[in-house]
């Protein structure tokens, strides 16, 4: 039996699918050692493996290529400006034709422009966004191109998966009382939803998945 439709909603076709995600500062350096500083909101996590979504002509894609190596940097909702300053720039120079068309510009020192100190990494070249309360290190294990059954767009876009090889967070959002737990009360990440700034509010539900130790799934 079919069920029947609500009349509350209407088929749409969105250009884009950003329904809310956390935002995250992609440090990468390339072979010429230079460091770039990309922001992103197309990133999931399964246990200690990120996936993040980049285009495959962007200098983090062409820096991932090249080193392997990356850092996850994630800002709070008090860094929201830093992360806006570096909104329309790009590490490549010439500036694409589509990107200048809408304003981006050629940025070969991401990190000044936006305002963030440059910290040395200990398991990558990659440097950390110093301010960023939350920073992982990682090194890429592979990378798969998107969109194949797509004549024109086949390959611009890339699913890089990551091994996560050090985590770093701020003393100010870990659990009191535990070594290796962050207290999501304290913790604000700044979210991205449809081009847009947001953070969390407070906590509508104690979650019955809360019950279960975090070291469950180590």
């Amino acid at each position: 039996m079919l069920a029947v439709q609500s009349s509350e909603h209407v088929t749409i076709d969105p250009s884009i699918l950003y329904f809310g995600t956390p935002v995250v500062l992609v440090s990468t350096v390339g072979d010429d050692g230079r460091p770039n500083l990309a922001p992103l909101s197309s990133i999931f996590w399964l246990g200690h493996t990120a996936v993040i979504g980049v285009g495959a002509r962007s200098q983090t894609a062409i820096n991932l290529r090249a080193t392997g190596e990356v850092v996850l940097n994630l800002p709070s909702v008090e860094q929201v400006s830093a992360v806006d300053r570096i909104a329309l720039t790009t590490g490549r120079d010439p500036v694409s034709a589509r990107k200048s068309s809408v304003g981006y510009r050629y940025e070969p020192d991401k990190f000044g422009r936006a305002g963030l100190t440059p910290v040395g990494s200990d398991t990558v070249s990659a440097p950390r966004a110093g301010e960023c309360p939350v920073q992982l290190e990682g090194q890429v294990v592979d990378a798969h191109r998107l969109r194949g059954d797509d004549p024109v767009a086949a390959g611009s876009i890339l699913a890089v998966e990551i091994a996560v090889t050090r985590v770093h967070v701020h003393e100010s959002i870990r659990l009191a009382g535990s070594a290796h737990r962050i207290d999501p009360d304290r913790w604000r990440p700044l979210i991205m939803s449809f081009q847009q700034f947001y953070g969390l509010g407070d906590r509508v539900l104690p979650s019955r998945l809360s019950s279960i130790d975090e070291e469950w799934y180590r």
